[in-house]
């Protein structure tokens, strides 16, 4: 009996002892099937957070960008409006912030018809194609090829305003005696035959002067300098010649009728064109913030250039020529904003404020154009030299256009870049000048261009629209 007692124990013990060792023996070979699916909640995991990051980032740029639209568009209304109208005599008031106004309805249609697609479809080197006609397939899903963190539908309508903007600041030239019908005859077909090439050239994918996507010759131009500035001033100097001069210019005085108007305005362009040029990173980005920057130090110079050239010359600085100052370094900053550092932009804005001034005061009255509120003396004058030293000072520290490490401009030893910015500029004024003419003998055909001059003397606020700015009676 004891024995039998024995073995029992020693049975029991083995087997005890035989468990454990039969799964020491299979664990290796079930252990990689319980390992394998370990890693892929991480895996999941990482995922989701990449995935948080990248709707994080384009929510931050889809916000900044649809702000920066807003800003743009307040440039033309109320900021152009108001600048325009305070500039112009008191029976012009309402007609000259109609045009702005208007071209704002105008534009946005003729853009969803055809003009972004002219603009930013197709890759073709002078002007796009219609496969975005009616907007079809702008959406909510990027183009990759021009921002690829907001939806494209944001990029349409942030570019939008660049074009109602741009062919606004050509009625500074043709103020007080061009008919409201044939302002907006000339300005739509303007908009098509003018501005889309150039906006497609330098902007588009494949564009003659794009420096980023394909372009021939890379032509710098960050947010519009020959665009927007060079097109639209060229254009209104030729406006202004063929409409020819104002009745009573120059011999009878036609001061601005409301200077606290058009400083009102010219605020609103400033603080405006901080979305015009840092929106013009398309993204909420360290580019943002230098071009940003780099906006507000060339305005604030190019202000105290034209105060001091003003005070030399007549003894005193005056509130029009601290205004005219400012949007002439604002417009001589546009095509460099994104690509200088902040003192190259303050040396462009002093450059501009001064060089606007001579162009205004001296070269005006030399050639005796009646550009009415200065026009190209501003936006085509301030527009060209922003452009030539936009090709000076681009450095690849600032925005590495053409590839990491690689020189940009003169100041990185890029001094053929000069010669780039030369040919957009020979473009851009060729296209101007050309266009401009064309249409302008188009349109006379049509409509007729020039009011009569009893319209003139009584004004157009009464003659065109039935209205009055001001009823002193009331």
């Amino acid at each position: 009996m004891k024995h039998l007692v024995w073995m029992c124990c020693l049975l029991f013990a083995m087997v005890h002892l035989a468990v454990p060792l039969h799964a020491q023996q299979t664990s290796p070979s079930v252990a990689p099937a319980s390992q394998n699916p370990a890693p892929t909640p991480i895996n999941d995991k990482l995922a989701q957070l990449d995935q948080r990051i990248t709707a994080a980032q384009s929510s931050a740029d889809n916000a900044w960008m649809l702000a920066s639209a807003a800003l743009v568009l307040m440039m033309t209304g109320p900021g152009l409006a108001l600048f325009y109208g305070g500039l112009v005599r008191r029976k012009n008031t309402l007609a000259i912030m109609m045009q702005s106004f208007m071209l704002m309805a105008v534009i946005t249609v003729m853009w969803a018809l055809v003009g972004y697609s002219l603009c930013f479809g197709g890759n073709g080197p002078v002007v796009g194609g219609f496969e975005h006609a009616f907007l079809r397939g702008v959406g909510a899903e990027p183009n990759a090829d021009y921002a690829g963190t907001i939806p494209q539908m944001t990029f349409m309508v942030y570019q939008l305003m660049f074009a109602i903007i741009t062919p606004a600041l050509i009625t500074g030239a043709t103020a007080e005696r061009m008919k409201f019908s044939g302002t907006v005859l000339f300005l739509i077909l303007w908009f098509l035959v003018v501005y889309a090439p150039l906006a497609h050239m330098v902007w588009g994918k494949g564009g003659l002067l794009n420096a980023s996507l394909g372009g021939k010759f890379p032509t710098l131009d960050f947010a519009g300098g020959t665009v927007v500035h060079i097109s639209s001033g060229v254009s209104a100097l030729v406006c202004a010649l063929y409409l020819g001069k104002r009745t009573g210019f120059p011999k009878q005085p036609m001061p601005p009728h409301s200077l606290v108007l058009s400083f009102i305005g010219a605020c609103l362009l400033w603080v405006g064109w901080f979305g015009f040029n840092a929106g013009s990173a398309l993204a909420s980005s360290p580019l943002a913030t230098s071009a940003f920057v780099a906006t507000h130090f060339a305005a604030a110079a190019a202000a105290l250039s034209w105060s001091v050239a003003e005070w030399i010359k007549n003894g005193r600085p005056s509130a029009l020529g601290a205004i005219s100052g400012a949007v002439a370094g604002l417009v001589a900053i546009t095509p460099a904003a994104g690509f200088v550092a902040p003192m190259p932009a303050v040396i462009i804005g002093l450059v501009a404020g001064a060089f606007c001034y001579w162009m205004v005061t001296r070269v005006k009255a030399i050639f005796g154009y009646d550009d009415a509120l200065d026009a190209f003396g501003v936006h085509g004058a301030g527009g060209t030299i922003g452009a030539l030293l936009t090709g000076v000072f681009a450095t690849q520290v600032i925005n590495p256009i053409f590839g990491p490490g690689k020189a940009v401009g003169g100041s990185d030893g890029h001094w053929a870049q000069v010669g780039n910015q030369l040919v957009g500029i020979l473009i851009a004024w060729g296209f101007a000048l050309v266009g401009t003419l064309v249409l302008l003998k188009i349109v006379d055909l049509i409509t007729g261009l020039r009011v009569t001059e009893d319209h003139e003397i009584e004004g157009l606020d009464i003659t065109q629209h039935g209205e009055e700015a001001y009823n002193l009676e009331s």
